[in-house]
């Protein structure tokens, strides 16, 4: 009874994978003579093709745990406090904050201007209060907006 090491090494070598992954699939008593008397490279190449020797597949890192949680973080779920490292300008970039921000409060002075609300002066006015950061958010500059509109 042989081990069959040399045939194994051969088909490593023409498969170009380790000896570990190959597999010798020996359904009948004739296939294990041939596999006996294979000793050239040209005898295992016949072998492979007969499908008595094959390669076994990689083994490779499951990613269903993986998919099954980005499908819960998509929905918002393991996003709180607890799961959060790093300060709070790695999680959302400041200048990208600031973008949206002042992007909003611009769009809500244009409205302002455009349904003549406020006049060119004022609009003009608190673009530049915008800019220069007077108001940290939307609603800080709709209260002082609100309050300058009472007093005119």
């Amino acid at each position: 009874m042989s081990d069959y090491r040399l045939q194994k090494r051969i088909a490593a070598e023409i498969l170009g994978v380790g000896v570990s992954r190959i597999r010798l699939v020996l359904k009948s008593e004739d296939d294990k003579e041939e596999l006996e008397s294979a000793i050239t490279k040209e005898d295992v190449r016949r072998l492979i093709k007969l499908g008595i020797i094959e390669v076994v597949p990689e083994k490779s890192n499951s990613r269903g745990r993986w998919r099954e949680l980005r499908e819960k973080r998509s929905k918002g779920r393991r996003r709180g406090h607890g799961k959060r490292k790093g300060k709070k300008g790695a999680r959302l970039d400041r200048k990208r904050d600031w973008i949206n921000r002042i992007r909003k409060m611009r769009r809500y002075l244009k409205y302002l201007r455009d349904k003549g609300l406020i006049d060119r002066r004022v609009y003009r006015r608190y673009y530049r209060l915008a800019k220069g950061g007077a108001f940290s958010d939307l609603s800080s500059l709709r209260m002082h907006l609100e309050k300058e509109l009472k007093e005119a």
